[in-house]
């Protein structure tokens, strides 16, 4: 019981002080209407003048305006409060004579009892708070927004990139999401919000000369005042009654002004400011000398001038004493580290000497493709093909490692997968890759290559043989992308080898909160986690993405009570992803183009099939498999030249050997079974295959 009522203790706090508020705000506009004792008056007037030194105080301690997002709605309330004020001050002056000890001590003591010098300094608060104060704050409230909301795009996609990378977590990436929101919408209020402490001069300009002359008028056509007893009279309180509103707004334009040329900084203002002015001894003294030179010119106060001269000279020799023990001091800590490392042996881990899942190495001459100072180079690249990859195949992959290596050609790089060398490549960073599926016939001067992710006939061109590639609707491929291509590919191919026990945890981690129930159920009951990834791993090698999990999880718990044979668990798992496996090779109609199986061949794969550690395989005289692979490759010509997307379809029981005995010969060509053609998908066959010559 007690811990509930401190848990609910807060938002009681928090509900109060909402009512509280808003009812503060519905009285602002009752103290139009109604009118006020002098007493009250002169309470509200004073908690009018601490409200805006609290304001002003505040925002100088702030050390971001994300500290303090609720500045442009207070100054809309305190706005309308002191104009409230105003309008309530002047109906007590028109009807009675009379506004309060607060405004009469302020007209008489600004004044001094000299309306005419009141209205002069009231005037010139006006108009510095119109012309410098808000003006300025206005101009750069507009220009922050713009420049905030300009600049979203950019840092959102650096919050992306660090999170792709590792650098930062999932909860910190949405806080500095939500922070630039929060900033975008704080410079767009205030950019508004400034328009009401220009209003509110104004309006204040227009009270003070509406209660000088209606005071006047009244009082001395029917209060019994003379006209210069009038004018002095509601002079002083209509100059008393101005500046105990203009004072508080103005604190607030300053306050308003202080707040939006701050810049995010983890120390406070007085901080900021006196290590930028008095962080320069050779500055101060330079300063100390021309003061005394000026000391010493005839006619001027020596005094003023030679004093302060002394107290910047003295400032600055102990500014530099104080920077001279900072860096006698750093060095000592530096030596002392440097001693503590010598003297102690260095711990080796485990860690250091683990290969890593991927890695792009690249030679020197392609350096500059992975400066950061650029906008687009090979470290963004990189992060965001690894969040594309994790949509596409539903797998949480590692941060890639980019590294120099000076024992490869200028332009050469590799990629490696567990430290071992999967593919390379070429790369010339001041030419265009020009690429045509059907193979480029147009005179074009370059070099032939190989594209090195899909294997295409390419040229290397500068960049006049580059505009006369596009004039000819050639696909022509800067070289990072084709780098960054040729890295997403081998991530895919390879998708199976990156999937580890750690990602595969990671993976179950994720929707755990939404579907523990099946996740529970399944690990460590039915299946290891290990028994997990085998089954991913098998799905991923077929370029079966594992974005559905859900499903993959319930059907691992459906049959693994009963069966426990990874294989045989991945059949039933794709047979639950039937339309998931199809979708990848229907045609623009829909229409599933199959190569069926010839019977005889089926039942002959089917009586030869043999387990071992890697998976079921038929075993099939050389002859048989020779023929079935010249069949295979006459029928994928013929499609292939006919632009026909198709499968190898068969019977569910000789699918997995078949796979894989195609897979070394055929890697790319997908063998499904009947069981995973969903009911109504159309199919079309286009050819059958067999082992008879």
């Amino acid at each position: 019981m007690d811990n509930q009522a401190v848990k609910k203790k807060p938002i009681v706090l928090t509900e109060s002080l909402n009512v509280i508020i808003a009812f503060a705000v519905v009285s602002v506009i009752g103290i139009i209407i109604i009118p006020l004792p002098p007493i009250i008056l002169d309470f509200l007037l004073v908690f009018n003048i601490s409200l805006a030194i609290i304001i002003l105080v505040l925002t100088l301690f702030t050390h971001s305006v994300l500290e303090f997002l609720s500045f442009p709605t207070l100054l809309l309330i305190t706005t309308m409060f002191r104009l409230s004020l105003n309008i309530s001050s002047t109906r007590l002056i028109l009807s009675e004579g009379d506004a309060g000890q607060v405004i009469e001590t302020f007209g008489n003591f600004v004044a001094g009892n000299n309306y005419i010098v009141g209205a002069v300094i009231f005037i010139i608060i006006v108009i510095v708070q119109m012309l410098v104060v808000t003006n300025g704050a206005s101009r750069v409230a507009e220009v922050s927004a713009r420049f905030t909301l300009d600049a979203m795009p950019g840092k959102q996609m650096a919050i992306d990139a660090d999170l792709n990378s590792g650098l930062i977590t999932e909860d910190v990436a949405k806080l500095r999401r939500s922070n630039l929101e929060k900033e975008a919408n704080f410079y767009g209020a205030m950019d508004g919000a400034s328009k009401f402490v220009k209003g509110d001069a104004i309006a204040g300009i227009i009270i003070t000369l509406v209660t000088l002359i209606g005071g006047i008028a009244i009082h001395s056509l029917q209060g019994g005042f003379t006209i210069m007893e009038a004018i002095n009279h509601f002079g002083i309180l209509t100059i008393g009654d101005g500046l105990v509103s203009q004072v508080p707004s103005l604190l607030i334009s300053v306050a308003s002004g202080i707040l939006v040329t701050r810049t995010a900084n983890e120390k406070g203002l007085g901080d900021t400011i006196g290590g930028d002015l008095f962080n320069t001894p050779q500055v101060m003294f330079i300063g100390a000398t021309l003061l005394a030179v000026f000391a010493l010119v005839p006619g001027f106060p020596f005094i003023p001038f030679m004093t302060l001269a002394v107290a910047l000279g003295v400032s600055g020799y102990l500014v530099n004493e104080g920077q001279k023990g900072k860096v006698k001091e750093e060095i000592a800590m530096q030596v002392q580290a440097v001693s503590a490392q010598e003297a102690e042996p260095v711990e080796e881990t485990a860690s250091q000497f683990q290969v890593d899942r991927i890695a792009v190495e690249i030679g020197y001459g392609l350096i500059p493709l992975a400066n950061e100072d650029q906008q687009s180079n090979l470290t963004n690249q990189i992060a965001a093909i690894r969040k594309q990859l994790s949509y596409e195949m539903g797998i949480l992959l590692n941060p890639i490692r980019i590294r120099d290596n000076l024992q490869l050609g200028q332009y050469d790089y590799v990629i490696k997968i567990k430290g071992n060398e999967v593919a390379q490549g070429v790369l010339y960073p001041d030419q265009f890759l020009v690429v045509e599926p059907g193979g480029i016939e147009e005179d074009i001067t370059g070099t032939p290559a190989k594209e090195p992710a899909f294997g295409l006939d390419a040229l290397w061109v500068n960049e006049k043989n580059k505009e006369i590639a596009e004039l000819h609707d050639y696909t022509v491929v800067d070289p990072l992308t084709v780098l960054v291509t040729h890295v997403k590919e081998v991530m895919k191919t390879n998708a199976d080898e990156l999937l580890g026990r750690q990602e595969v945890k990671e993976l179950l981690e994720g929707i755990k909160d939404q579907y523990n129930v099946v996740i529970d159920e399944l690990i460590p009951d039915i299946l290891q986690l290990g028994d997990v990834q085998k089954v991913l791993q098998r799905l991923l090698k077929e370029a079966v993405p594992i974005t559905d999990l859900v499903t993959i999880l319930e059907t691992l718990a459906d049959y693994g009570n009963t069966v426990k044979d990874p294989e045989t668990l991945t059949e039933y798992v794709r047979q639950a992803l039937k339309r998931t496996i199809v979708k990848e090779h229907l045609d623009r109609e829909g229409l599933l183009h199959v190569l069926t199986v010839h019977p005889d061949t089926e039942e002959r794969i089917a009586s030869s099939i043999q387990k071992s550690t890697q998976g079921s395989i038929p075993v099939l005289q050389p002859q048989e498999v020779n023929a079935l692979f010249d069949n295979i490759n006459e029928q994928t010509a013929m499609l292939a030249a006919q632009g026909i997307p198709f499968v190898l379809l068969t019977a569910p029981k000789i699918r997995p050997a078949m796979k894989n005995m195609l897979s070394f010969n055929f890697p790319e060509l997908a063998v499904l079974s009947l069981n995973e053609i969903p009911n109504d998908c159309a199919i079309e066959s286009v050819g059958f295959v067999s082992i008879n010559e």
